[in-house]
């Protein structure tokens, strides 16, 4: 995910940053209300984000000079329906990029920085507008696949598609010689095991079953502290979602009530915990999942609602 700023404004101001590039976009300015725009956005972070990110610069013309533009309108667009308009034409929510407002060369502008992606996405609708004169644009065609040539946006070349693989393959191996090098330098006389990757005490029946023994050279076991890893009641997980949606939407115990009852939370050992003798205690992990769902859909709780009815 990209990392935000702390509310700082980026400075763009390298000699690497004077002009586009595969990494780098220039647009002079962004209306929300035209779908032509949008379109062209969509299809530069669809391929900034099929060639292993990069950033959009909001209010700079392509020969790199600031446009004059306020970037406003974007820093206070809702990340969510960002998301809804990129899901629209690849058939599937993506949401690792964060949009901040920085300077160029002193003037404000505003900053789409973009997450690559393992997978390349693919367009499912095609991004058609009205071009004026009664004509049409088609930004990217169904069943294309875009990926950044230089500083233009692109459909795929075969090297494209190569790179990706690479790109993803490099990552594996990253991740395996990480855990080669624990293993050479783990101590003399140390074992290596293999377990999963979550072993711990669960009431849910599809929970990794463990031995308990007596023998001193078994590993240790230590329990871990439901008050610890489900710290909020139902009070205290209505304050923690409203704080993570920050003011998005107000959310009731009563939406906290559907959520829980539609997704069986109490089958998730992980987010829900019931003592015997008190009410249920809840994890940050899933007030973090409900405020990652209403940000990838706004009618999240208004369909918890409904489907709750249901039952």
């Amino acid at each position: 995910m990209p990392k935000r700023r702390n509310g700082k404004a980026q400075r763009l101001t390298k000699a690497k940053d004077e002009r586009e590039s595969r990494e780098l976009d220039f647009k002079g300015e962004f209306k929300p209300d035209q779908l032509s725009e949008w379109c062209e956005l969509v299809k530069d972070i669809v391929a900034m984000a099929n060639s292993g990110g990069g950033r959009i610069v909001v209010g700079v013309t392509d020969d790199g000079q600031p446009s004059g533009w306020d970037p406003t309108p974007v820093v206070r667009l809702d990340h969510a329906k960002i998301v809804d308009k990129i899901s629209r034409y690849v058939g599937e929510p993506f949401s690792d990029f964060e949009v901040d407002r920085g300077e160029w060369k002193g003037k404000p502008v505003a900053i789409i920085t973009i997450a690559g992606v393992s997978i390349p996405m693919v367009f499912v609708q095609p991004g058609t507008y009205d071009a004026g004169n009664g004509k049409q644009k088609t930004a990217f065609g169904r069943g294309t696949v875009y990926f950044r040539h230089g500083a233009k946006s692109e459909p795929a070349h075969p090297r494209d598609l190569r790179n990706a693989l690479e790109r993803e393959l490099e990552h594996v191996r990253k991740s395996w010689l990480g855990n080669i090098r624990k293993v050479v330098g783990a101590p003399a006389g140390a074992r290596v095991e293999v377990l999963a990757s979550d072993v711990r005490e669960s009431s849910v029946r599809s929970a990794t079953p463990i031995r308990l023994v007596d023998d001193p050279q078994a590993p240790a076991y230590r329990k871990i502290d439901p008050n610890i890893t489900h710290p909020y009641r139902q009070k205290e997980l209505v304050k923690r979602v409203n704080e993570l949606l920050k003011g998005a939407v107000k959310v009731t115990p009563y939406d906290i009530q559907c959520v829980r009852r539609v997704h069986a939370a109490e089958k998730r050992g992980e987010w829900y915990y019931k003592p015997n003798f008190a009410s249920p205690q809840y994890s940050d992990g899933f007030a973090m999942w409900i405020a990652e769902q209403h940000g990838k859909d706004p009618d999240f709780f208004s369909k918890c609602r409904a489907a709750n009815k249901k039952k």
